[in-house]
């Protein structure tokens, strides 16, 4: 009967995916550019103006009070999230379909997009609230609803956010776990699906304290693990990097092969799926890593919009380019039989052998299961937005792990296209929302500024802003 349920909404996912995917999609990506560059003019381009600002935040920012976490701690959630499967399969799978040039289209989604992480980062942390055990919840639910005075459209967004990560992105991770063991050790993806379930729900019941805690200390971990293994082939094969980034810029600007749907003349498939694939990556203006940023505990609203960005830069441009170069170096990887996890996995094969293959699947377990648990803490924090209430949260983590369960046992394709769908829905309500409350964003940014400008270290009184009170800001958290 299990099985049954399994096949049910394989098929109502199919169906789904067929009407929506492509209408929403080519909204999605004028919406996603058009929002990225508004707020690079409006800011005065700040994800390059600010970025050294945005490197001392992360490591000198205020230390937690009370149950409260690190601004480096919501750093490294974010980045649980972030760098994992969309760095390593997503950039595979961009490769595969759109070509070289799709990496082109990868950097300029998070070059862009850094102007957008600080937007909603910094209006998630202005919105949050304090719950009783002394922790912080927030995000694009919370600022949508007292910002905007809009509660039903910020149920929308946290329902897309539920979809989106707690069930669409963790089957991605599940799935690639299964790929990569598979072609490393032959392990059975139900074994794998069913032992990932176990592990998954001793994790999600120790709630966001712990998952702070552990992703603090695997994400760097595992990032070093897979950059230095990239840097050394980048090492072994210096002489052909410029001419494989030559390439890269070069093919992205070929409109030969164009994506189709009614923007179709406009967008090249190249275009479209590394946009698809930066945004799966990095999810600047998806409005998921506001909730770990809210969950910090700093002086001022931007300073975590500015760690915030500095994450979209460390995902994007430095670990998703070393994946392409370390894929564009190799001898195979236009074909069709190669695509995600495998295609990284023949492009370390052929760099240093047999090695590569089972290197990746045990890098692979740590970046997707740590990928698992920042997915899960977004989605909780908007589960309990919607209804904060025990035997609500205890369904919505059953669903989890079912989900954990469906991505291990059915195909990328389908996994891969039901996350672009409910990522394009959930990222169409933060971009509108966050453009509508930019007034608020560009306060927060000249509050900051003027304050370091002063030799100050920035911190945020409410009570210089009183208009912002009347849209329901907690007064209490900003004294």
């Amino acid at each position: 009967m299990f099985a049954d349920l399994v096949a049910i909404i394989e098929q109502g996912l199919s169906w789904f995916i067929d009407t929506f995917d492509g209408p929403l999609w080519d909204v999605t990506v004028l919406t996603l550019l058009g929002t990225g560059i508004f707020f690079t003019i409006t800011t005065g381009v700040i994800q390059f103006r600010l970025f050294p600002q945005s490197l001392r935040e992360m490591w000198f920012g205020r230390a937690s009070e009370g149950q409260s976490i690190t601004p480096f701690q919501a750093f490294a959630t974010g980045l649980a999230s972030r760098v994992g499967v969309g760095n390593i399969g997503g950039v595979a799978t961009a490769i595969a379909l759109g070509g070289e040039g799709a990496v082109f289209w990868m950097w300029v989604t998070a070059l862009i997009g850094m102007s957008s992480a600080f937007a909603e980062s910094s209006l998630a942390q202005l919105f949050k609230v304090k719950d009783k055990d002394g922790t912080f919840r927030g995000g694009p639910a919370y600022y949508i609803t007292q910002g905007l005075k809009a509660p039903w459209l910020a149920v929308c967004f946290a329902i897309a956010l539920i979809f989106t990560f707690g069930f669409a992105f963790n089957a991605v991770q599940s799935n690639s776990i299964v790929e990569a063991t598979h072609n490393a050790w032959k392990w059975d993806p139900h074994y794998v699906g069913l032992g990932l379930v176990a592990l998954t729900a001793m994790i999600i019941f120790g709630g966001i304290k712990r998952i702070g805690k552990v992703s603090a200390k695997v994400v760097p971990m595992m990032a070093l693990f897979y950059l230095i293994m990239a840097v050394i082939i980048l090492g072994m094969n210096i002489d052909k990097v410029p001419e494989v980034l030559s390439n890269i810029v070069r093919s992205a600007f070929n409109f030969d092969a164009m994506a189709g749907g009614i923007f179709g003349t406009l967008f090249s498939q190249a275009m479209l799926m590394g946009i698809k694939r930066g945004l799966f990556s990095n999810e600047a203006g998806m409005g998921s890593a506001p909730n770990a940023a809210a969950s910090a505990d700093v002086k001022h609203p931007a300073s975590q919009g500015l760690i915030q960005m500095l994450g979209v830069f460390v995902d994007t441009i430095i670990v998703c380019t070393c994946t392409a170069i370390v894929i564009l170096l190799s001898d195979d990887y236009g074909g069709e039989s190669l695509k995600s996890i495998s295609l990284t996995q023949n492009a370390l094969e052929y760099h240093v052998g047999e090695f590569g293959v089972h290197f990746l699947a045990f890098i692979l377990l740590l970046f997707a299961f740590s990928s698992i648990i920042g997915n899960y803490a977004y989605a909780e924090s908007n589960i309990r937005f919607i209804k904060n209430n025990p035997i609500f949260v205890l369904l919505f983590r059953l669903v989890v792990l079912f989900f954990v369960y469906f991505g291990a046992v059915n195909s990328g394709t389908i996994v891969w296209s039901f996350a672009d769908t409910v990522m394009a829905i959930m990222s169409m309500i933060n971009l509108v929302s966050i453009v509508i409350l930019a007034p608020i964003v560009w306060l927060l940014l000249k509050d900051y500024q003027q304050q370091l400008k002063a030799g100050k270290e920035p911190e945020f009184k409410v009570e210089d802003h009183p208009s912002l009170l009347k849209r329901g800001l907690d007064p209490r958290l900003w004294k």
